[in-house]
């Protein structure tokens, strides 16, 4: 069953849409999903997988899982954990399949054609999903075992799963009125639609809408040569040949924003960037946000919660939205005061040079780059040489295997989606097989923006004990090879690249008996094993180790390493900021009193207005392009990522406090966090693992908020 919420919502993080089948007598054609894959490790066969095999293999593994559950209810026996926990835990088998291989190619790799059968997918699998979860007979069952769980013999592990799926169905609505429960079901059918078509809308206004053009080599003043290179291959791309194209892909905007001389043509950058979703044309995403909220807030009335927010956070550490106010104001309040000071700061040199403006949002990465060579003498473009792709591989190698012995192993012979994708399997360090890690590095038609861990097969066990490993996958959207000159990384890219590691490793040592709680955390737990995995990409010891310049193989000087270190406070306001607003933001949607969203922009303004956002800078997404809550699995759920930078910051300093950063002690006992994440509550699984609840301090004094 957790195989059929992951489709759910696998489908959601897709981002984008889709339409009608091919062949939809898929019955007498050669379908690999009906298929035993006999590929090296069981992958995917990539090259045999077509468009037209999604539909009907949703389709039969709809059917045969519907089978596996009308089995339970039928089943005359007593209820029992074996006789239907189990049953419900291990169905869904060939869904899972299709969905492991659909749900991630739609956001790595899609098309119109790939587009369209999710928008056909999407309703199916929401339907199939409400009518296992307000099965009637199917609750009465689980409820049985539910009641009787402490009389039966369980171990934990039994105990944890049967609760789980208890609470799953009360969640789901399995108490309502069936009145209620249809009313409940149209409304996940239409968020489910509204969800990819918020997400289809933001690839086209990202990937096919904007481009700034340049034809005019004056107007380059200021960007490096090897950025100036990718824009004349983009513009190759294009159609453009001659000319420098620059996108709304980050690798292509951003070092734009921080070096172009020319203030104009930043702001026409930035605007295509911000103004995404929010342009009155057939992509707009102001009308989908409306329904969106409207629907889940009478969802969580339905359900018995007093906002959307409630019901999703009652499901977190947090436990309700007011813990979730108070721990983001104690991150606002100095963020904004630093990020005020650092506004005077630049508008100084703005004056300084002789202008006649004031800092605006588009300037900010401008004069924040010459506010830092000011104050800490450090450039980026000094920085990128020793942060080669492949270094930076090499670096997440390097602590992988000094804290866990793993080997990687590249594979060309295995099935890849696209021909830029990487296969590794991965080892033990006894030579035994714990996964395989697909690694997908560059943006294009067809992705996603932004980087994100998923999995074409979850880690697992048959029925009979057999262990199924993890097949995952780490996709981002760095900066491209340019000439002679590799892909060179900013140190935000480096530890992008770091953070979705974490994750593919929670996903490698999962290791659970259900599928249901093997892995499953809180939201706001799941971002601690990412981005713990930053501290060892900052840490000298591991740099000198890694970053080398591509040129020479020299390691990265000490001098750098300093200035890096010193300058690792530096921005935090902004940073800090801009998060912390757009985490309000997704808040005051989902606790609106009024959740008939009249104005989109009128709303999102009243929100940053009440925190006394200032105009320098906006949040860190605007709503018409906040994927994260709007076409993810992140509604009322953006601030995680800081909440979890409480927990990591605290875990980091138990390797540190040793003074060995790959203590042997501590990396075991931080590797059972993440196998067995799933078998107790976020919290008790911490403590477990350090002793002790963490705090804010340590985590406002590392980002000098303190």
């Amino acid at each position: 069953m957790k195989k059929l919420l992951f489709v759910i919502f696998v489908l959601g993080l897709a981002l984008v849409s889709c339409q009608s089948q091919k062949k939809e007598n898929s019955t007498t054609m050669e379908n690999p999903f009906f298929k035993e894959w006999t590929t090296p490790f069981g992958v995917p066969p990539f090259d045999e997988i077509k468009v037209e095999h999604y539909v009907p293999a949703v389709k039969e593994g709809i059917q045969q899982q519907q089978a596996e559950i009308d089995a339970i209810v039928a089943n005359t026996a007593d209820p029992t954990f074996k006789n239907t926990i189990l049953e419900m835990d291990k169905s869904g088998e060939l869904l899972s399949k299709v969905s492991g291989v659909f749900g991630p190619l739609n956001s790595a790799n899609t098309n119109e054609e790939m587009q369209a059968v999710a928008r056909e997918i999407s309703p199916l699998t929401t339907q199939h999903r409400d009518n296992i979860m307000m099965n009637p007979e199917l609750f009465k069952k689980v409820k049985a075992v539910y009641e009787k769980r402490n009389d039966l013999g369980l171990d934990a592990e039994q105990l944890r799963v049967t609760e789980k799926y208890y609470k799953d169905f009360v969640r789901s609505g399995a108490n309502l009125s069936a009145e209620d429960q249809e009313k409940l079901k149209k409304i996940n059918t239409e968020l489910s639609g509204l969800s990819l078509k918020f997400g289809e809308n933001l690839l086209a206004e990202t990937n096919k809408n904007f481009k700034l053009v340049i034809d005019n080599e004056a107007d380059l003043a200021g960007l490096s040569g090897d950025v100036i290179a990718r824009a004349a291959e983009d513009a190759k791309k294009s159609g453009e040949d001659g000319k420098w194209v620059f996108t709304l892909a980050k690798p292509s905007m951003i070092p734009f924003l921080q070096y172009a001389e020319n203030r104009d043509l930043r702001e026409k950058l930035y605007s295509g960037y911000f103004m995404r979703g929010d342009n009155g044309n057939e992509n707009d995403n102001k009308e989908a946000i409306q329904k969106i909220i409207k629907l889940r807030d009478e969802k969580a009335e339905l359900l018995g919660f007093d906002s959307y927010a409630d019901y999703v956070i009652d499901n977190n550490m947090a436990k309700t939205p007011e813990a979730v106010y108070d721990f983001l104001m104690k991150l606002w309040e100095p963020a904004l005061d630093m990020a005020k000071q650092d506004v005077k700061e630049m508008q100084a040199i703005i004056d300084r040079e002789g202008n006649d403006f004031k800092l605006a949002s588009w300037d900010w990465w401008y004069y924040n780059e010459k506010l830092r060579k000011e104050k800490f003498n450090l450039d980026e473009a000094e920085i990128k040489p020793y942060f080669s792709l492949q270094n930076a591989k090499d670096g997440i190698f390097y602590v992988a295997k000094n804290l866990y012995g793993l080997k990687f192993i590249k594979r060309d012979d295995l099935p890849t989606y696209h021909e830029e994708a990487e296969a590794y399997e991965v080892q033990e360090a006894d030579g035994s097989l714990l996964g395989v890690l697909y690694m997908d590095f560059h943006p294009r038609d067809g992705k996603r923006v932004g980087a994100w861990s998923t999995g074409f097969r979850q880690a697992s066990y048959t029925k009979d004990g057999k262990r199924i490993p993890r097949i995952g996958s780490i996709v981002m959207n760095f900066t491209r090879p340019a000439g002679d000159t590799p892909a060179l990384l900013s140190f935000d890219e480096v530890s992008t690249l770091f953070h979705e590691f974490g994750h593919a490793l929670h996903g490698l040592f999962t290791d659970g008996p259900y599928d249901r709680t093997a892995g499953s955390v809180p939201r706001d737990f799941v971002e601690l094993p990412s981005q713990i995995m930053e501290n060892w990409a900052a840490e000298p010891e591991v740099m000198k180790v890694y970053a080398k310049h591509y040129q020479t193989g020299e390691p990265i000087p000490d001098e750098l390493i300093e200035k890096l270190q010193k300058s690792g406070t530096f921005n935090q306001g902004f940073i800090t900021g801009e998060y912390v607003a757009a985490s309000l933001l997704d808040l005051d949607y989902h606790t609106a009193e009024n959740a008939n969203i009249a104005d989109v922009r009128v709303f999102e303004k009243a929100s940053m207005d009440k925190i006394g956002l200032i105009a320098e800078f906006i949040p860190r997404y605007r709503s018409t392009y906040f994927s994260h809550i709007f076409a993810g699995g992140y509604s009322a759920g953006y601030y995680v990522y800081y909440w979890a930078a409480v927990l990591d910051t605290d875990a980091f300093y138990a390797f540190k406090e040793t003074g060995d950063l790959f203590n042997p002690e501590v990396a075991a006992k931080f590797r059972e966090l993440l196998a067995k994440s799933g078998s107790d509550e976020g919290m008790k699984v911490y403590v477990n693992f350090r002793g002790k609840e963490p705090s804010i301090e340590p985590y406002l004094k590392k980002k000098g908020l303190m």
